[in-house]
């Protein structure tokens, strides 16, 4: 059998959902070594080196790929969760309001902002951006649970059993 980006792309993928990092990494980078500019390389090597616990490596394959496909709002919220984790919260920020910019319906997004307001302690921006991610998607149970939280920081007991009220209607 020929061996191909896709074909490599393939078994990285494979390697990795078994916990094989180094292996599937060095899949990736022989992808990439034949296909350089295909940005969904890039962002799978990125997100190995995300789950093998390199988070700088993780960054920088995902800020190539963003690089190739500034639109790709996976690729932006991959982004901004690994700089939330690697404690650069300004990149993080900028790369939520860019995605948001692309695409104001990204829920996802709309969490990851309010998770990075929780974290500075600005509980109500956190609010509205758990709220609007769940004015999009009102089964979006990661915000539910976020909102409960940051409810419960803001002292609104109310809307916080609402909320855990909703997640347990949502676990059923």
């Amino acid at each position: 059998m020929r061996e191909t980006s896709e074909t490599l792309n393939n078994q990285a993928i494979e390697l990795a959902s078994k916990g094989e990092y180094k292996e599937a990494i060095a899949c990736f980078i022989r992808a990439i070594s034949m296909e350089r500019q295909n940005y969904l390389l890039w962002f799978n090597l990125g997100i190995t080196y995300r789950d093998a616990g390199n988070l700088e490596d993780a960054k920088n394959a995902i800020h190539k790929a963003h690089l190739m496909n500034p639109y790709d709002e996976e690729v932006i919220e991959s982004l901004a969760i690994i700089c939330f984790n690697m404690g650069r919260f300004e990149e993080a920020f900028r790369y939520c309001t860019a995605g948001l910019g692309l695409n104001d319906a990204n829920y996802h997004l709309w969490n990851t902002l309010g998770v990075l307001y929780f974290n500075q302690s600005d509980y109500g921006s956190a609010s509205e951006a758990f709220e609007q991610a769940l004015s999009i998607n009102p089964y979006y149970y990661d915000a539910l649970y976020n909102l409960r939280d940051t409810y419960s920081e803001l002292g609104n007991e109310s809307g916080a059993k609402a909320c855990a009220l909703r997640m347990k209607e949502l676990k059923r």
